[in-house]
């Protein structure tokens, strides 16, 4: 059953979250994850969310996802979204 991670990022340091981004990529294609949205600009249809930067990212499996989030190769990667940007991130599975 496929799995999204779903992330509302404010960032923080532009110049560096673009490096971040880049690293970012290499480990969710790994992991047999794909971005579905990225950062578009979003439109409110009801009040009481204003995300920043919205990105979903799809993998095969909640498991999966965990799997990148949890892995060695995406740890540099999140250390630097750590840095440059405040985020918020959950995952939930499809239907």
């Amino acid at each position: 059953m496929s799995a999204y991670v779903i992330v509302d990022i404010k960032v923080k340091n532009p110049i560096r979250y673009e490096e971040y981004k880049k690293m970012a990529e290499a480990t969710v294609k790994q992991f047999g994850g794909k971005y579905i949205v990225r950062g578009k600009p979003a439109e409110i249809l009801e009040p009481g969310w204003t995300p920043n930067r919205l990105v979903i990212l799809e993998f095969p499996s909640v498991e999966q996802a965990k799997l990148w989030w949890n892995s060695d190769e995406y740890a540099e990667a999140k250390r630097l979204r750590y840095e440059t940007a405040d985020s918020t991130m959950i995952v939930v599975e499809g239907i």
